[in-house]
């Protein structure tokens, strides 16, 4: 039986190369495409390339016993392609895993080209019935959070269900040679791993002109579909403020670990940013995403001690993130319970995360190259990074469904005893890590026999 895929982004990238290393054929479908020497481009993607991350470049925390850590210690056991790239990739960052997004879509794309069983289509896919030469296909959907409006209503044709979206932003970028580094320094949160991040002091004056510009700043129009809610876990800046003047300095702009080793104090509040790519060109503002116009982002960017002068490579936007309400229409193989045939990854799925969403990726290829070989999928245990992330998407309230990332709420909690006679939360969690590690190997050990 075929696999084929749409979608070439982190799930779609990863389940391609997952289902092919399992002796799969797969067909990749990506509706982004060079044609004629033109680019045909979705609103958030600047390249063509496989991969392309569209926000941040951060996959989350590399510390140890953490559940972000924890979530890429599984997948990489499990021989994640991507993740291998990411560590490849990897720029300074703390103790946080962040790639130079250019190379890292380039590897991406690269493997993908140079993989045999993988052949790629640049072309919008619209119809998910089976193969039109009447072949039996499994389909996995990846298509990420701008799915194309045509595959959309398909999908919902399937389901019988209406989608959910939220709406999610781009941070700004800015060229690291425009920052005066006379007025900022370099430091991580408690000083935990390296001190990679560009940390731009406020005082209580400099917070206050900044947050009042930041309310007078004209915001770019809204078209109808952005009217909706945004999710909670990524609001724009101007959305964080207009809830209260300090929220800002309990949000991304928090200062609390970052005392600045010149004056031995801690700022009022500070703005993080983050490398961008391994020449340390170029820095990420971390959580600045906002829907302001380009000219009042520059003005009120600028205010920030260090980037007055600051030359802007990419400001923040707006763009659609589509989801399904996977608690009512998928099940814990990530299969449509309405068209088992088909499996839904990535962001489509109801998570939120590059790392979550490649996890997401990694499994749906796992699933499907079962499906195609005639056997019935192995799901990951309950008790694991992977399990957890799943059996919340699949078994959450479906009235209030949110999407999440990987965190500790999300796992099975330790024995009632255990927890009650260890108070200290960093060895709670540290047993949970092992736990779920252990559950891990055995279930992987038991799928390659």
């Amino acid at each position: 039986m075929k696999i084929r895929i749409i979608g070439g982004g982190l799930a779609g990238s990863e389940a391609a190369l997952t289902a092919a290393r399992l002796g799969c054929e797969v067909d990749l479908y990506e509706m982004r495409a060079e044609i004629d020497g033109q680019k045909r481009l979705t609103p958030a993607h600047e390249s063509t390339d496989f991969g392309e991350l569209v926000c941040s470049n951060s996959l989350k925390s590399e510390s140890e016993n953490t559940a972000p850590w924890l979530l890429k210690q599984e997948m990489r056991r499990a021989g994640s392609a991507l993740l291998k790239f990411a560590d490849a990739t990897a720029v300074p960052a703390g103790h946080a895993l962040a790639v130079d997004r250019i190379e890292f879509a380039k590897r991406v794309t690269a493997a993908i080209e140079a993989e045999p069983r993988i052949h790629v289509f640049r072309e919008e896919v619209t119809s998910l019935d089976q193969d039109e030469n009447g072949t039996q296909c499994c389909t996995i959907i990846a298509s990420g959070p701008l799915t194309s409006e045509a595959l959309s209503a398909e999908l919902a044709r399937l389901t019988g269900a209406e989608h959910l979206a939220f709406y999610d932003s781009i941070s700004p970028i800015v060229e690291a040679d425009s920052i005066d580094m006379d007025k900022v320094y370099f430091a991580a949160r408690w000083d935990k791993g390296t001190p990679d991040y560009i940390n731009c002091p406020m005082s209580r004056e400099e917070y206050d002109r900044f947050f009042d510009a930041l309310l007078a700043a004209e915001v770019a129009e809204s078209k109808e579909w952005e009217k909706s809610h945004y999710f909670e876990g990524c609001l724009p800046i101007e959305v964080i403020a207009s809830r209260g003047r300090d929220t800002l300095r309990f949000g991304p702009m928090k200062p609390v670990g970052l005392r600045d080793p010149r004056t031995g104090k801690t700022p009022w509040a500070v703005v993080q940013l983050r490398k961008e790519d391994l020449r340390s060109s170029s820095y990420n503002l971390v959580g600045f995403q906002n829907h302001l116009k380009f000219g009042a982002q520059a003005e009120v960017l600028r205010l920030i001690p260090g980037l007055e002068n600051a030359k802007f490579l990419r400001f923040g936007q707006i763009h659609r993130n589509t989801y399904i309400c996977a608690p009512a229409v998928l099940n814990e193989t990530l299969q449509l319970k309405t068209a088992p045939e088909v499996l839904v990854a990535g962001q489509l799925s109801g998570i939120e995360g590059y790392t979550e969403s490649i996890a997401t990726g990694l499994l749906a290829g796992l699933y499907a190259a079962q499906i195609a070989q005639g056997k019935t999928p192995s799901t990951a245990p309950r008790i694991t990074a992977l399990g957890s992330l799943v059996h919340y998407i699949t078994h959450a309230e479906a009235k209030n469904f949110q999407p999440a990332n990987t965190t500790f709420d999300l796992f099975v909690p330790l024995e009632e005893e255990l927890r009650k006679k260890i108070r200290d939360k960093k060895e709670r969690h540290r047993l949970q890590c092992e736990r779920s590690l252990a559950a891990f190997d055995a279930w992987w050990a038991e799928r390659d026999q």
